[in-house]
């Protein structure tokens, strides 16, 4: 539950992929009829039919297009208020169809330039998910007005994808020139943070794709730049974890890379020594009692119950901070080990606050 907003409270979303199937089944629509629906309704994969509202529209001779607001609801989804368009002509040619239906990459929406994702090198970021939700629009559309053999091409857009593009994990999948097209049910549940984890799990393909037998998972920037300091990898080799270390570890159980390193604050990695798996800070806290065990394990008369976070007892436990930022990482290496159950070699380097390493463990 999120600290502050009662779960029940929150409100759910709708996907990309759901937005650019409602418009260009309205798009779709006004081919065959000359009149856009507004709104529009279509049937999600779950049975879902919610109504979009068209922000724009036009029609050309054999070409409609219309466009729909992203409402990501209360999740903070970076493309909630982005402005999803989908064009639909009649023919259809070339590679990349499904059904008598080819998808393009319009302004916005990048391109597949790496191996290991769902979709061949060189198609639009059109994931499947979003792609069967198109067709399965479209495919209602053309029953309703009795139309045998569809084909189509539908290119979706999204204005200003690049650089919204920059605030995702895109370009470190290959992921180039936009936005991804994502949602496998179209609705966006609140906080569920899926579409990270969905990254994560799309960062150990391509690596493995790409026959990388290291990956470093990052908690956060400086701490990836301090594991950039300690290996010289490529950039596929990155992968930011953020808060979800068990996402991470339990795909990696079922797909396994030769080596991992993880690297994190002190607090980060102390919640993974202390057995947590989702290192967020409304959804697990540090554990002081038993961290106060671990200084006095290491001999140290220091005391915990003062400190107001983990960070501060690191910073006041004098001569005891490096054997205390060790014993950190040798927790979290083996909290990690029997997470992943075999197969995958692990270290782990905790960094403090300044992004300095303070405690590194490779067994």
């Amino acid at each position: 539950m999120i600290k502050g907003k009662p779960k029940e409270s929150l409100r759910k979303g709708w996907t990309t992929g759901a937005c650019a199937a409602a418009a260009a089944a309205a798009a779709y629509e006004a081919l065959l009829t000359g009149v856009f629906p507004d709104p529009v309704a279509i049937t999600l994969p779950r049975g879902e039919r919610p109504s979009f509202t068209l922000s724009r529209s036009g029609l050309e001779r054999g070409r409609a297009f219309a466009a729909v607001i992203k409402d990501a609801g209360d999740d903070p989804d970076v493309t909630h208020g982005a402005e999803i368009v989908a064009a639909v002509a009649h023919g259809a040619g070339g590679a990349g169809g499904a059904g008598g239906i080819v998808f393009l990459a319009g302004e916005g929406v990048g391109a597949v330039t790496l191996p290991g994702l769902a979709l061949a090198v060189g198609e639009p970021a059109i994931n499947p998910g979003p792609r069967a939700m198109i067709k399965d629009a479209l495919s209602a559309v053309a029953n309703k007005h009795g139309v045998g053999e569809i084909n189509l091409t539908v290119t979706v857009s999204i204005p200003g994808g690049e650089e919204l593009a920059k605030k995702t994990m895109n370009s470190r999948l290959g992921v180039i020139g936009g936005l991804s097209v994502l949602g496998v049910t179209g609705v966006v549940m609140p906080y569920s943070c899926s579409s990270w984890v969905h990254a994560i799990h799309c960062g150990v393909d391509v690596a493995r794709a790409l026959k990388l037998d290291h990956i470093v998972a990052a908690a956060g920037r400086a701490s990836e730049a301090g594991a950039r300091e300690l290996n010289d990898l490529p950039e596929a080799a990155y992968i930011e974890m953020g808060d979800f270390a068990g996402a991470l570890l339990k795909y990696l159980r079922k797909n396994p890379v030769k080596r991992l390193t993880l690297a994190g604050g002190f607090a980060k990695m102390l919640k993974l020594a202390q057995g947590n798996m989702d290192l967020h800070s409304s959804r697990s806290q540090v554990d002081f009692a038993a961290l106060e065990e671990m200084l006095k394990e290491l001999g140290s008369p220091k005391r915990t119950r003062p400190a107001n976070t983990a960070r501060q007892v690191l910073e006041e436990a004098g001569e005891f901070a490096p054997s205390l930022a060790a014993l950190t990482a040798r927790r979290a290496r083996e909290a990690a080990l029997a997470t992943l159950a075999g197969g995958v070699a692990v270290e782990v380097a905790v960094f403090d606050g300044a992004g300095k390493m303070v405690g590194f463990a490779d067994g």
